[in-house]
């Protein structure tokens, strides 16, 4: 005998009102697993299509169960992307996203957020990137993430402490907002009237740029190392986009530079900062992502 709960307009209307307060985690959670906007989009709805047909009154916490469904379906999505980022054309970025409207993306914390965080997850397994985003942006305790991801308490700490441990040996300590915003904003004043020797010296000597435009013609399919370099790769930008206009957006949590030209972007542009100036440039030139990017600024106010 089928004793889930019956699919009443009250049950469907208390199902639906369970998820949309919950969406934000869940979109963060596969978000920041996967470093694709589109992809945690489709985690999402999967999640939503399993809960209509779940039993729902053996549920004893919807946050729970939702939140492991979303990370397994992200961690299986992430297995698969392996296979087709081996074929991508040039550097792979992670799509940006609008946190203007949900500044955390849904998190307790705003931890594994930024684009040169998220690059540096890709470079662990899926499932060490889900414990990491678990424990260090939502703060679950280490049995909940266990029983999550199904590992041992033991195991999954010592997955986290790795995780921790290569991303700090990766990650240089941040400067503050206000010196961030003020290179951004020389950056951008350099960049516009394509001013190679103003853009050096807001550059470190070791900075290094990657452009993601997935064979987009034009378009450096290797990383761009030193100061010299990507400064005139910088500087052509103006002649690359003759009519962009430049604004100071936000993305993942920092500001970032938006061009726009003939009404659509046409690149999204993320920095690093470090005590001897812009030391990482990531140019996101890619169609699709940047119409990810946009999309999200309306993530929160969809429908499932």
């Amino acid at each position: 005998m089928d004793e889930r709960q019956p699919l009443t307009d009250d049950s469907l209307r208390a199902a639906a009102e369970a998820f949309e307060r919950l969406r934000p985690r869940l979109f963060g959670i596969a978000y920041r697993v996967l470093g694709s906007v589109s992809e945690a989009e489709d985690v999402v709805q999967d999640v939503w299509v399993r809960w209509q047909g779940t039993d729902r009154g053996a549920v004893l916490d919807p946050g729970a169960y939702l939140a492991k469904a979303a990370t397994r379906l992200a961690v299986n999505v992430a297995r698969s992307a392996r296979v087709r980022r081996e074929a991508y054309v040039g550097p792979w970025l992670p799509e940006p996203v609008d946190t203007s409207v949900d500044p955390q993306v849904g998190a307790e914390r705003g931890e594994a957020l930024e684009l040169a965080v998220l690059l540096v997850l890709q470079r662990l397994n899926p499932v060490e990137r889900a414990a990491y985003v678990l424990r260090e942006a939502f703060a679950y305790a280490y049995d909940e993430i266990a029983g999550i991801l199904e590992l041992s308490q033991a195991n999954t700490r010592q997955i986290v402490s790795r995780a921790r441990k290569r991303l700090a040996a990766e990650r240089r300590a941040p400067v503050d907002s206000a010196q961030h915003r003020r290179l951004l904003d020389a950056f951008v004043a350099a960049a516009r009237h394509g001013d190679v020797a103003a853009l050096e010296d807001v550059l470190s000597a070791d900075v290094v740029a990657y452009a993601d435009g997935n064979g987009m013609r034009g378009v450096a399919r290797l990383r761009v190392d030193g100061a010299s370099r990507v400064a005139r790769v910088s500087a052509f930008a103006r002649k690359f986009f003759p009519r962009a206009v430049y604004g100071v957006v936000e993305a993942n949590g920092r500001p970032a530079v938006l061009l726009v030209q003939d009404g659509a972007a046409v690149a999204l542009v993320s920095v690093t900062v470090g005590p001897d100036g812009i030391d990482g440039l990531y140019w996101v030139l890619a169609p699709d992502k940047l119409r990810a990017y946009e999309r999200s600024a309306h993530r929160l106010t969809g429908q499932p």
